[in-house]
Order: structure tokens, then sequence, then C-alpha cells
């Protein structure tokens, strides 16, 4: 029978160490939602996201909230290979990719590359593509900071 390994976390989250520093973080969220962009596709980019920068916890926390604003379990387990499945709408593949480009900064020269911004683009307008934009970098921070210090999943509130 397998053993069960539940990882401690380092530390204490970082956001909530320094003076400020969770209340700036909470605000750049919230804004990051001001632009319009279906709340669907912010949780779908933060979900693919949290995934290729194996955050247990972002993972854990983006799936529950995804599944409270209606995602349906067939496409929430399918985003990690969402290429390979049809559940998902052009909008959300080109948003999916641009969460994808703009996380893996480092694979590629060219990171963003025109194609993908233009199918981005091509189904949103500015201010939502600012929105998704932020929200693929605020999840990319959070990612940081929880592989950082190894927050384990589940221990925050439920969504």
């Amino acid at each position: 029978m397998a053993t069960t390994h539940v990882p401690t976390a380092r530390m204490s989250n970082p956001a909530y160490l320094l003076p400020g520093a969770a209340q700036a973080i909470q605000e750049l969220l919230k804004a990051s939602r001001q632009g319009g962009a279906p709340e669907s596709i912010l949780e779908l980019v933060h979900l693919r996201a949290s995934q290729i920068n194996n955050c247990g916890f972002c993972v854990d926390f983006g799936a529950k909230s995804a599944r409270k604003a209606g995602m349906s379990e067939e496409k929430l387990f399918a985003v990690a290979a969402w290429r390979e499945t049809p559940y998902f709408t052009d909008e959300e593949r080109a948003a999916l990719e641009l969460a994808e480009s703009a996380t893996r900064l480092a694979d590629n020269a060219d990171a963003v590359p025109d194609p993908v911004w233009d199918a981005a683009a091509d189904h949103f307008d500015e201010k939502q593509l600012a929105s998704i934009v932020l929200m693929v970098a605020i999840t990319n921070f959070f990612n940081r900071i929880n592989v950082s210090v190894r927050q384990p999943a589940g221990t925050f509130p439920q969504p």
C-alpha cells in the first residue's frame, strides 16, 4: 500500500509576512478582472499556467474555483490536453495558447509569437487581452511564491 506524502510549507506565505504585500496583490488581482474577459477564460488561463509551473497549490485552488464558476468536469479534466480534446471553443484555445506562451518565456526566442498574439486578438478586445495577460502574469507570480515555499495544496479557504 502506498503512503501518502503530505508536504509542509517551508515558511509562511511571503505575501502575508511583509506589510502591505497581500493587499497590493489582491488589488492587482481585482484589477485583472475589470477588463471584461469572461471569468471562465480567466479561470482556464490560471489553471493552465499553474499546471505548467507544477504549482499544486494553485492547480488545486484553480480547479475548485473553476468548478465553482460553472466549468464542466469534462472541460476541467482536459485543460492539460486542450489541443487534443474537442471541449474548448476557439476563444478558449486562443487564450490557453497565449497563457502557455506567456508562461514558458524561456522556451522560445520569440516567447509570444505574433500568430499566438493575433489569434487571441481575433477573439478579445484590448481590455480583455489586458485582463488575460495580467491574469497569466499574476498566476505566474503566485506559482513562483507557492512553489518556492512548497505551499501544500488545499491549505487555503475554498473559493
